[in-house]
């Protein structure tokens, strides 16, 4: 099971924290993902880590001002969104695959955390 938090409101130009805290399986194994979904829009990739947190991948949109992480010994995966802007507002989801490495299809992705939104303001 995966547990997403961290989203609030937030003045363009802030910054915000997720967090995606794991239970019941290997986390260590797993590469993670986050997704966000605005609405009237289709599910997008944010960000993808490998197991070991030594692969990363960004959406162009994010490049330079998110980074993504995780500590496998608090099975905890981050998103550290930094210079949000209002086209960032969305409902953002973390997800787990049982592939190792850097994994950008939501296709691959087993499990879903269930959503928090971050919603950012003019």
């Amino acid at each position: 099971q995966l547990q997403a938090s961290g989203g609030g409101l937030v003045q363009a130009g802030g910054s915000l924290r997720l967090s995606c805290a794991a239970s019941g399986g290997t986390f260590s194994r797993y590469a993670m993902g986050w997704f966000r979904q605005a609405p009237g829009k289709e599910r997008e990739i944010v960000s993808s880590i490998n197991w070991s947190g030594g692969r990363t991948f960004y959406a162009d949109s994010v490049k330079g001002r998110f980074t993504v992480s995780r500590d496998n010994a608090k099975n905890t995966a981050y998103l550290q969104m930094n210079s949000l802007r209002p086209e960032d507002t969305a409902v953002y989801y973390c997800a787990a695959t049982r592939m190792a490495g850097v994994v950008v299809s939501s296709h691959e992705y087993d499990s879903w955390g269930q959503g928090t939104q971050v919603t950012v303001s003019s």
